[in-house]
């Protein structure tokens, strides 16, 4: 039986599906609805073919899991390349979701090498990438209510935002909604201040006389009656909101490092100077649970975007900096290297000589998370947790240190 390939165009509504021969022919052109009985016909078609791999642009979501659950090969093929690939096909620049589909398929048939397909993940890897999305996207909502929140109180209540350093913080937030606009903070003086303070058990380092200070030094905003009650009504309610999100992200992250605890790749990674239960579980739900999924350091180190970018023709080179990447796993991994350099001699030597090369803080901190990259992804290939006795870097420097 000839060999087919899939190219799949997603779709919020109807995906674009094309099938084509070893020569390039098509064999099946269709449309699939984003419906139960839609992707069960989807399924259908593609095992009459003879399960051909599935090739997509985007790589998650419910349609690349039913074509998973169904034990179908789906490769992801990342949208600038599919972009790239164009003119190949057509020089009028024309663009349809049928041509991107023939398009996905060919470009399997031709360059699937090229390509790796998609790794089943352990439940607990899902539920964990799930948990740490999902605060991850909480976090994005916060900082939006509080700026929010802040340009609220800037336009008519200033000194609200003053009293406290930040004002996504319980005792902030309960001040705000206790004194929503001036008139109700009339009557607050040093005892009243002093009481709130003790009944939300205010840790900071200002007495009580700095906190009334901050509220009375903010310039006054010039408001009628109607609109600074209208306003003081909207921050209440936005205070309210972003109490409810900071204490949704609270439960979260609880349930996340014990989640994270719980797994032996968990401990691995905690085992990291500084890495943390939140950091170890933001790396571990990017990384998941297929070692096969990296074939080398180098790779990792490109996936996670600390690795530069080489430009270079005739005489010109230029390196610079890697926007195609895994931007979550960026992100946690460029925190641990920048948490570790606090707690290694390594990790803050090799931080130190990268900005004594005239490299600024996040590009020294990217060069120090690609170095732990190299211990990282050996652990994480033996299976065994970070160990300062078998670190070949950190014991070099020792060395030298001690002669």
């Amino acid at each position: 039986m000839s060999k087919s390939f899939c190219g799949l165009d997603w779709a919020s509504r109807a995906h674009a599906l094309c099938v084509v021969d070893e020569q390039g022919g098509v064999l099946v052109q269709a449309q699939v609805s984003h419906d139960a009985a839609g992707l069960a016909d989807l399924v259908r078609l593609l095992r009459r073919h003879g399960c051909p791999p599935v090739a997509i642009e985007r790589p998650s979501g419910l349609l690349v899991d039913t074509l998973m659950r169904a034990g179908l090969a789906v490769v992801p093929i990342h949208p600038n390349a599919v972009k790239a690939s164009r003119p190949r096909y057509r020089s009028h620049g024309g663009k349809s979701d049928a041509s991107d589909a023939y398009l996905l398929a060919d470009l399997l048939r031709t360059d699937g090498h090229r390509f790796n397909a998609l790794l089943a993940q352990s439940d607990e890897i899902l539920a964990l990438r799930a948990l740490v999305r999902g605060r991850d996207e909480l976090i994005h909502a916060r900082v939006q209510l509080a700026n929010q929140l802040r340009s609220l109180l800037e336009s008519f209540w200033p000194g609200a935002a003053e009293v406290f350093a930040d004002i996504d913080t319980p005792i902030a937030l309960a001040f705000i909604e206790r004194y929503p606009t001036p008139e109700s903070a009339k009557a607050l003086g040093p005892k009243r201040m002093a009481a709130f303070c003790a009944q939300h058990a205010y840790c900071g380092r200002r007495s009580t006389q700095e906190l009334l200070a901050r509220l009375h030094q903010a310039p006054a905003a010039a408001c009628g009656e109607l609109e600074m009650e209208a306003k003081g009504e909207l921050a209440r309610c936005l205070t309210r909101t972003l109490r409810s999100t900071v204490e949704h992200i609270r439960l979260l992250s609880s349930r996340i490092e014990h989640h994270v605890a719980s797994l032996d790749d968990g401990q691995l990674l905690m085992s990291f100077p500084r890495a943390g239960r939140i950091c170890a579980a933001q790396i571990l739900a990017e990384l998941g649970s297929e070692r096969e999924r990296f074939v080398s350091h180098d790779h990792l180190a490109a996936e996670a975007g600390v690795a530069p970018v080489t430009y270079e023709s005739g005489k010109h080179q230029a390196v610079t900096f890697r926007w195609a990447c895994n931007h979550r796993l960026r992100a946690a991994i460029t925190c641990l290297a920048d948490n570790s350099r606090h707690a290694s001699v390594w990790a803050a030597s090799v931080y130190a000589k990268a900005r004594a090369r005239g490299c600024n803080h996040p590009h020294a901190i990217r060069i120090l998370a690609r170095a732990w990259l190299r211990v990282l992804w050996r652990a994480w290939i033996n299976r065994k947790p970070y160990n300062p006795a078998l670190h070949g870097g950190l014991q070099t420097m020792l060395k030298t240190a001690a002669g």
